[in-house]
């Protein structure tokens, strides 16, 4: 990588022009703010994001040639066509394809066998053909499978545009609506959809809406408004197909309203109305709603309520009970038994509970866990549509094993390989090791950590290490297989995942832990591993990268400010780091939601504790480690300009000459770009940036 003073072309300098920030506790100045322009076509701002990417583009010059062969090299091990495993469902086989090179998978049927004609429901390549972005976000068949609902992103914004196929005649309907979430579901008539509609300001989805194929879109019914900002709102279908769903999630709240799906009225009724501290989520099987509830459960449990009664707890009867060591994350429902996420020692598991005594020959007779084969790995659910089987289909994976869907008969107590994913080439998974350790963090807890390194690579403190942590949301980072991660491994990085306190790795506590006043334990935890990683002799102490997406980017973001001693370089994804000034602003996308997540700044204590670790707030004039910000213009969830600004900041404040970076995906949004193969080229630039601040 070109040095800073040696670059051919000088690094962007933001003016500034400050602007006030109010808030009930005072203001602050921001010098950047001018940055921010929602609609997307200041020439201003366009052009000093456009001289941020040449810059990067100047500075990497020198590892061009290496970000290229690692995205070839990728894309090499990635098979050039693959299909899904196909499931069963209201008399036809589904499957998704993707033919040879393609970017975009189709979305495939047979009738009745999987030897009958195949059919071509949506050819994605086809429909992105002309968009420099392209992605489906749901697609769902109607009951008497005649019509398919499907929702696309043509700008990387979640900003879905709902459109309708007949599938008998393979046209394309006119209807089109803008503006949706990725929710649908279809009533039993086949003729009916709901859908969610956003608010074009917030893009929160508040408006459920009832659209009946062939007829005006402008005329849908407003079947539900969202009122709570707090609350994320959408609709789903029960596993038994009787019921339509409307739920509401807050961060410690839920509301699930229901309607018999062949009622023509969809008349709903509230469930249990939401209430602090209350979240539940609902499924039906034939007697009953079950209920995954943290009703006097903090790990959540699971209950039978009666349909006549549903909000009855009076009523409700446990059918998986609350455990302090084991956190209930879902719950697959069957005619004779539960399949049970949980989460044990930081691991997912699969744990199978019966339903009724067994029959003759039947299994399972008590609860049990699915087996696993390594100390560090990911099982979940695989599509089962069918309630009446004894046939359980799940997938696994580990950091040394990619995903692989069994099926599971326990009537037999037989598993089925059905697919494991492929990687071309000489991959060997004996090759790699993996392992799930505790370190101690400052207050004692301890904190798990995922490792995976090449067999070759010594432990005795030369390694470069690619620390990784997300911790927030309750959202877990699970130990998995990653076919881009093998071009760090093969050259001699050890990587791993801190899984720091924000996440619910172990339990609802670890979340709460990690969330409001308590935010900073997710930091000082990723600081605390990194020490104990050296200790071990597992990385060398001047070879250590950081890296974390949009919160997780925010956590990378707090460190660089609190121990920027402790890293060579950091790789922070479309990081939110302007906390304060977002959570002020209601109009900014999700930041209602949230208040719960990191707290309302119009309280004065949760302002001050947001102010004293908000990245771009804090930072100052002290050296830094070499930094690669990206983000995305369309990015609906960590507004682009906040690690926009936060550069600026950066380079106009710190006192060393590192590289500081900023890569801005012009076409896209929080994800990156779309597509099979595309998505890997952002992976590449990361990993060349990672590759050469690794070096000794």
């Amino acid at each position: 990588m070109t040095d800073p003073g040696d670059s051919p072309i000088p690094a962007p300098v933001a003016a500034v022009r400050p602007r006030r920030i109010p808030s009930p506790f005072g203001e602050r100045s921001d010098p950047y703010y001018w940055l921010r322009d929602d609609d997307r076509q200041d020439p201003e701002v366009l052009a000093y994001l456009q001289a941020e990417n040449a810059y990067r583009r100047a500075m990497m010059a020198p590892i061009a040639g290496l970000e290229a062969r690692l995205f070839e090299e990728i894309v090499a091990r990635l098979p050039r066509s693959d299909v899904s495993v196909p499931y069963f469902k209201q008399g036809y086989w589904y499957y998704e394809r993707f033919e040879p090179d393609t970017e975009h998978p189709l979305f495939l049927r047979r009738r009745g066998s999987l030897d009958a004609a195949e059919e071509t429901m949506l050819d994605a390549n086809a429909l992105a053909q002309g968009h420099d972005y392209f992605q489906i976000g749901s697609a769902e068949v109607s009951p008497d499978g005649r019509m398919l609902a499907y929702c696309e992103d043509t700008v990387g914004r979640r900003q879905y545009r709902l459109r309708l196929r007949d599938l008998e005649t393979g046209v394309t309907l006119t209807t089109v609506i803008e503006d949706v979430e990725a929710d649908l579901a279809w009533a039993s008539d086949g003729r009916t959809l709901l859908y969610v509609a956003k608010d074009p300001e917030t893009l929160l989805g508040v408006y459920v809406r009832k659209h009946v194929v062939g007829t005006d879109p402008r005329e849908d019914a407003l079947v539900f408004e969202q009122t709570d900002r707090s609350f994320y709102t959408g609709v789903s279908k029960s596993k038994s197909e009787r019921f339509l769903f409307i739920h509401m999630e807050s961060t410690v709240a839920s509301e699930w309203r229901y309607a018999r799906a062949d009622d023509p009225a969809l008349e709903f009724r509230v469930f249990l109305p939401h209430e602090r501290d209350h979240e539940y989520q609902l499924e039906h099987a034939d007697d009953g709603f079950l209920v995954r509830s943290n009703w006097n459960a903090p790990n959540f449990r699971v209950l039978r309520a009666p349909v006549e009664t549903p909000g009855d707890r009076t009523t409700w009867r446990e059918l998986v009970p609350h455990r302090a060591a084991a956190f209930v994350h879902d719950f697959e429902p069957f005619a004779r038994f539960l399949a049970v996420s949980l989460r044990i020692g930081a691991l997912r598991r699969i744990e199978i509970v019966p339903l009724a005594p067994p029959d003759a020959g039947t299994t399972p007779h008590e609860p049990f866990l699915v087996a696993a084969e390594e100390t560090a790995f990911t099982m979940d659910f695989g599509d089962n549509p069918a309630v009446d089987t004894d046939v359980l289909r799940y997938t696994y994976t580990s950091p040394t094993t990619p995903r692989t869907t069994y099926d599971l008969d326990l009537r037999r107590g037989a598993r089925t390989l059905l697919k494991r994913d492929d990687v071309i080439g000489d991959f060997d998974p004996a090759r790699y090791r993996a392992e799930l350790q505790f370190v101690a963090a400052a207050d004692g807890t301890e904190i798990p950590v995922t490792t995976v390194r090449h067999r070759d690579t010594p432990l005795d403190g030369t390694a470069p290490l690619l620390l990784y942590a997300y911790g927030a949301y309750g959202l877990c980072v699970d130990p998995a297989f990653s076919i881009s991660r093998l071009s760090l491994l093969d050259r001699g990085f050890v990587h791993a995942i801190a899984h720091v306190r924000g996440g619910q790795e172990m339990g609802r506590a670890w979340y709460d832990d990690g969330r409001l006043r308590h935010k900073r334990n997710s930091f000082t935890d990723f600081i605390d591993v990194t020490r104990a990683l050296l200790a071990r002799g597992i990385a060398s102490p001047d070879r250590v990268i950081a890296m974390g997406g949009s919160a997780g980017g925010l956590l990378v973001a707090a460190v660089a400010n609190m121990a920027p001693a402790l890293y060579r370089a950091i790789v922070a994804q479309v990081p939110f780091v302007d906390v304060v000034t977002t959570m002020l602003d209601e109009s900014i996308p999700l930041t209602t939601n949230e208040y719960d997540e990191w707290g309302n700044p119009t309280v004065r204590e949760d302002y001050e504790y947001l102010l004293s670790y908000s990245p771009y707030d804090n930072v100052r004039a002290q050296a830094y480690p070499a930094m690669l910000v990206t983000t995305g213009l369309w990015d609906s969830q960590v507004q682009y300009y906040e690690p926009v600004k936060w550069v600026a900041k950066l380079r106009a404040t710190k006192t060393d000459r590192k590289p500081l970076l900023l890569h801005v995906e012009m076409d896209a949004g929080h994800g990156g770009k779309a597509g099979r193969f595309e998505h890997y080229r952002d992976t590449a630039l990361e990993y060349a940036f990672v590759l050469d601040c690794g070096r000794r």
